[in-house]
């Protein structure tokens, strides 16, 4: 069965560190891009960060751009937010996406359960 496995929120400060990781099982991880999105109480579910199926090249919002960092570990099916310098704009439920463009021009798209990071003092 398709997983995406969110771990690593939390509590922490303004001004601090979290390490969020994603873990898939249940297909062929690196065949897919990888993303990180947010979804505040309220507001639209946004991007965050991506990155290609080699890791290659990265994308990030303009919001957390030199902040936040985006990897992965095909060996491991493992994708990874490292957030520093966290705002209590930050907070919100973080979602991991995989993603891949058929041949007839359709995605396939598979959504983690989320994970909650709360940055407050």
């Amino acid at each position: 069965q398709v997983q995406l496995v969110e771990s690593g929120g939390g509590l922490v400060q303004p001004g601090g560190s979290l390490r969020l990781s994603c873990v898939a099982s249940g297909f062929t991880f690196s065949s897919y891009a990888m993303s990180w999105w947010r979804q505040a109480p309220g507001k639209e579910r946004e991007s965050v960060a991506a990155i290609t199926t080699a890791g290659g090249s990265t994308f990030y919002a303009d919001s957390v751009k030199g902040r936040f960092t985006i990897s992965r570990d095909n060996g491991r099916n493992t994708v990874v937010l490292q957030m520093n310098s966290l705002k209590p704009a930050d907070t919100a439920v973080y979602f991991c996406l995989a993603t891949k463009t058929l041949s007839g021009g359709n995605v396939e798209r598979y959504w983690g359960q989320g994970t909650q990071v709360t940055v407050s003092s």
